[in-house]
């Protein structure tokens, strides 16, 4: 009788999400079950899974880890590697597995599960479905993204069918689909089912549910990469804030969800507001984590980012100084994200003027990608990019130009034409050519591009605007001013309903078109649009300088964003080249 109190009391501590009173009482049990059946009886077996179910719960992995491992073992030789209760252990040994990265371990083992429920129950069976399911997720852990994307949506066709489109379970494996087409870069995909997910788990579990909260912060990262920044700014903020509400400040979950709102900030040009965020989560991450801790370091490689956009870029270079020696120390030179921040902090030397040493860092990253990765590996064909930007900077064209159509050719052939990488590094070569004044070659290049961001970002996307805009500049100096203004106008009409009027972005192409209306011999036109640039201007500066003394009152400044590491990429732009920020893309959580 003690030892069934001691059960039910446990089963209610659990359900209660009070996992250590829980596991107390587990323990007491299992002891107990051992003195009286002996260890290796059926209840007492039930006891240490239980057990090991807690520990899960507790993130007591290795406990968990050696407990199942003993079930699993003692279940095959008591009941045989096809009875039920074996295939339940070694799916729960898998889920331990996974939960301290061991993915391949988790595969080994849910695949047999799987071959074997699908054998003894049929391929409808829940329990069939389940494990598929949690297979389909172990691909993606491993980047198996189409294994996964197969699995996903037989499991979703097949609970619409057996449990409604509601029901949790269903909601889980649409959550998952839409993280592979995240992760295959199918955004427009990957929205249609996140937004399915928001509207069903607000419906059943309420808008402030973590699971709700986590599904809107996913939508924000797709909006994000689809360029939709002011949408991504307005669902990030209601889970930062209500994250902070319910979690606190320093809580994790609300650090990360600040690191990506800043993120959004950068690419909306607002680098004040996101250097107070970051200054804030790299505040807190040192005092929680330590100043060396690496999400403390990749706060600080952020915080470089910005002040990169801002031209502040010897404050930058200290930064990213630090954080190369840091992680030098604590990964090893060769580690890839040590890798990743030489590479950026060559890219800030170009941007200083120091070309010779931008030249040296990449060269170094180069070869020891190659060495590490191979030739084709996208790292290493990121970094030949930018190594053809920097020779254009030297005025060493023809070697740029080479490296382009090297990198063009192996992206063409292990990703295709149309993959994002391929049209940035044609975008990039057709600046090479605007150097070389072979204007005609420029213009095929930024037509094939801008076709292609249409199709696949859609006109609204920063990206497709950029490649707009130099396309422009290629019809000025071709002297085809109609076909110029006609982008043009396009392009400031955008950029203002996206960015705003006193944007960089849209000053820029303002500034733009006043140079084609004078071409045109429209001075009245011109002199309109350059007056509205240098009154926009002249109240932006007044509005960053008053933003920087407020932040140097501020005694809580220090030198220092998303949890994912970024990689470095090549970027176009006529006027300058573009940097990629280290912040890398908007972290997911399932």
């Amino acid at each position: 009788m003690r030892i069934r109190n001691l059960f039910t009391r446990h089963c209610t501590y659990w359900n209660q999400g009070k996992y250590t009173e829980a596991e107390t009482l587990e323990i007491q049990v299992m002891d107990k079950q051992k003195e009286l059946l002996g260890p290796y009886h059926p209840y007492t077996l039930t006891a240490m899974a239980n057990l090991a179910a807690t520990y899960q719960k507790l993130e007591k992995y290795s406990e968990a880890e050696i407990l199942q491992i003993q079930v699993m073992n003692k279940q095959k030789e008591l009941l045989g590697p096809n009875h039920q209760g074996t295939l339940i252990a070694m799916a729960n040994l898998a889920a331990t597995y996974w939960n301290q990265g061991k993915y391949a371990e988790a595969e080994t083992l849910e695949i047999q599960v799987m071959d074997k429920q699908k054998e003894l129950l049929g391929s409808d069976h829940p329990y069939t479905l389940k494990v598929m399911a949690n297979l389909a997720a172990t691909y993606q852990k491993l980047g198996k993204y189409s294994n996964a994307e197969i699995l996903q949506i037989q499991v979703i066709n097949k609970q619409k069918e057996l449990l409604g489109s509601n029901h949790p379970g269903t909601l889980i494996v649409m959550a998952n689909l839409a993280a592979t087409y995240w992760s295959q870069s199918k955004y427009a995909e990957a929205e249609t089912l996140e937004i399915q997910v928001i509207d069903k788990q607000k419906e059943l579990l309420g808008p402030y549910h973590p699971d709700t909260l986590t599904a809107i912060e996913n939508l924000a990262a797709t909006y994000w990469n689809l360029g939709r920044y002011p949408e991504a700014e307005t669902l990030q903020i209601q889970v930062m804030y209500k994250r902070r509400e319910l979690l606190g400040p320093g809580h994790p979950d609300t650090l990360r969800v600040m690191e990506n709102l800043a993120a959004i900030y950068q690419n909306l040009g607002r680098y004040p507001e996101a250097q107070t965020l970051q200054i804030q989560v790299i505040d807190k991450r040192k005092e929680l984590l330590g100043p060396a801790h690496l999400d403390t370091l990749r706060a600080m490689e952020n915080s470089a980012a910005t002040y990169w956009n801002l031209g502040r870029y010897p404050e930058a270079q200290a930064l990213q100084i630090q954080v190369v020696d840091k992680r030098k120390e604590l990964l090893g030179q060769d580690h890839p994200d040590t890798l990743t921040v030489m590479a950026n902090l060559a890219i800030t030397y170009g941007k200083l003027g120091r070309y010779p040493e931008a030249e040296a860092l990449q060269i170094q990253v180069m070869g020891k990608r190659k060495e590490l990765l191979g030739t084709g590996h996208p790292d290493t064909l990121a970094v030949m990019e930018n190594l053809a930007i920097t020779y254009g900077n030297l005025g060493r064209y023809p070697e740029a130009e080479t490296l382009q159509i090297q990198v063009m050719n192996e992206r063409k052939e292990l990703l295709g034409p149309d993959h994002p990488g391929t049209v940035t590094v044609m975008e990039n070569l057709a600046i090479t050519y605007w150097n070389l004044g072979r204007y005609p070659n420029v213009e095929t290049l930024q037509i094939q591009v801008m076709d292609k961001r249409k199709k696949l970002l859609g006109l609204d996307h920063p990206d497709t605007l950029r490649v707009m805009e130099n396309l422009a500049a290629t019809y000025q100096n071709l002297g085809r001013y109609l076909e110029a203004e006609t982008l043009q106008v396009q392009l400031i009409d955008k950029r203002k309903e996206l960015l705003g009027q006193d944007h960089p972005d849209t000053l820029r192409a303002i500034e733009d078109i006043a140079v084609t209306y004078k071409n045109l011999g429209r001075y009245i036109e011109a002199e309109e649009s350059q007056n509205q640039v240098i009154s926009k201007k002249w109240r932006v500066r007044e509005n960053l300088e008053a933003i920087y003394q407020d932040l140097l009152k501020d005694p809580g400044v220090r030198d220092i964003g998303d949890s994912d590491e970024g990689k470095e990429k090549g970027a176009a732009g006529f006027k300058s080249f573009g940097y990629t920020d280290s912040h890398g893309e908007p972290s997911r959580h399932f």
